[in-house]
């Protein structure tokens, strides 16, 4: 039996606007259409991750319970768009802290393929920032980079060499079909 295949989603400027350090469930909301490309990736037979850096928590701006509300909240509004969502992990430290799992360290996503089987080959990144693309490449996934967040104009990620460049995440859903359909031609 091959191991499956999975979408790691950056949370904060990926999946909903980054308006700084979220600290309350109230305060996160999806992109517009974001919900329905995750439901249209999940349905093409990915398994769905979340894999955030929350130095938040490190500096004292998010409390941790907190922090797993707003998670919950993710999952619950997925949930009921029909999207199970595999595993949510995220890294809580300051980038002072010198940790091994705050990305661009691939720690966070190698604690997810083992834990969930996963074929990080036929696997993909998606993030909206450098270091998303830098953790996707150190795991040894393909990358897109979503150019809804921070870095949205390219700029600071031109030597970084994501595999895709997208404007939204609804414009993952057909790449990732490609993808799919080329393994089921195969």
């Amino acid at each position: 039996m091959r191991s499956a295949k999975a979408v790691f989603f950056d949370r904060d400027g990926t999946l909903n606007p980054d308006p700084g350090y979220i600290n309350e469930p109230n305060k996160f909301e999806f992109y517009k259409g974001a919900k329905e490309a995750l439901k249209n990736i999940y349905d093409i037979g990915y398994k769905i991750f979340v894999i955030t850096n929350q130095s938040g928590v490190g500096r004292g701006l998010v409390k941790e319970d907190v922090l797993e509300e707003i998670h919950q909240k993710l999952v619950r509004e997925l949930e009921a768009e029909g999207v199970e969502v595999a595993g949510v992990y995220y890294c809580p430290h300051h980038p002072g802290e010198k940790c091994n799992c705050r990305k661009p360290s691939p720690e966070m996503v190698r604690i997810a393929v083992r834990e969930h089987g996963i074929d990080v080959a036929r696997s993909f990144f998606i993030g909206d920032k450098r270091s998303d693309i830098e953790t996707g490449k150190r795991a040894g996934c393909k990358t897109i980079l979503v150019k809804t967040g921070e870095e949205g104009d390219n700029s600071k990620v031109e030597d970084c060499y994501p595999d895709y460049v997208i404007s939204n995440i609804e414009e993952a859903v057909e790449i990732l079909r490609e993808a799919a359909n080329g393994e089921a031609e195969m």
